[in-house]
């Protein structure tokens, strides 16, 4: 809960807290939060329990923390039924980065395997390549813009 307060703003916390409450009531002030966060806990796990007795036996392994978003999709992509796994471990995210800053920079790639050269016969260029003018033609004159 805490993983990213440092040493520093938990001192600042504290002097700010005894000069808002004093010395004399912090104690107390403590005390009574850590009674409500106590109470908030309490309530927390007393309505996880009825919703689980509510959802019945089919749902006995449910647990509350596979709401979460990146939670449920960790669990499903490590999932074995799906395949899933392979197909995670089948991308190179390193090597297709390194594809698309080539891309983004108008290098041109360097083909480090005979396979990485075959398939990219069929791709296409999507570099934008400024088209050089015929030897003899001249850019285009606009006596206006000058």
């Amino acid at each position: 809960m805490f993983n990213d307060i440092g040493p520093l703003e938990l001192v600042t916390i504290i002097v700010l807290a005894v000069l808002v409450f004093g010395p004399d009531k912090l104690p107390k002030v403590i005390q009574d939060v850590m009674r409500t966060v106590r109470k908030v806990r309490e309530f927390s796990e007393s309505a996880k329990q009825d919703i689980r007795q509510e959802l019945g036996p089919e749902f006995k392994d449910f647990e509350f923390e596979d709401l979460n978003p990146k939670t449920f999709i960790r669990k499903q992509l490590d999932n074995e039924d799906l395949g899933l796994k392979e197909l995670r471990n089948g991308f190179d995210l390193k090597k297709e980065m390194a594809e698309v800053a080539d891309a983004v920079h108008g290098r041109s790639p360097e083909p480090s395997s005979p396979s990485a050269s075959a398939s990219s016969g069929d791709r296409i260029d999507m570099t934008k390549k400024p088209e050089e003018p015929a030897k003899d033609d001249r850019p285009p004159f606009d006596a206006d813009a000058t």
